[in-house]
């Protein structure tokens, strides 16, 4: 199984990059992983929020194929803590699924053609984070997923 991230806009800050480069080739060891970014839109300005997310919304689904299991990142998403995320990781890869996708939206979250192709949402936390930021919290905690389940100790109970 592979996990993609789709992610909207690039990371500017040089010390988060080298955060998640690291983390990143961490989870090489685990499982195939890609951090795919969309570029941001151009002219926002003239977009409404709504147009914004449909733009935004139309370039992410056009990333996702039909077997892919696509999961939001989403503010509204169940919650969970780390190990019932390890849980959920191990029940998609006893699933047979060949990509599972995660992705992170744009300012003003997910068109509504978004979350009816989405087959789930998990939300990171109840507080906001920037979109640069939520990446690296997210490929942490799926490198902290796979220490937990192979028993690693990098997880403290």
């Amino acid at each position: 199984m592979t996990i993609t991230l789709l992610a909207i806009g690039k990371t500017d800050d040089k010390a988060l990059n080298t955060l998640i480069d690291t983390y990143k080739a961490r989870l090489k060891h685990y499982i195939k992983f890609e951090l795919e970014l969309i570029p941001d839109l151009k002219k926002v300005k003239n977009l409404s929020e709504n147009e914004q997310k449909q733009k935004e919304g139309d370039l992410i689904l056009k990333k996702v194929m039909p077997a892919d299991v696509l999961i939001l990142l989403d503010e509204n998403g169940k919650t969970m803590d780390s190990v019932a995320f390890s849980g959920y990781l191990q029940k998609h890869m006893n699933s047979g699924i060949k990509r599972l996708v995660f992705v992170i939206g744009g300012p003003y979250g997910f068109s509504q053609d978004v979350y009816q192709k989405a087959n789930g949402k998990i939300a990171l936390s109840k507080m906001t984070f920037s979109h640069q930021m939520v990446r690296l919290f997210f490929i942490e905690q799926l490198y902290r997923g796979f220490t937990i389940l192979k028993n690693e100790p990098y997880h403290h109970r």
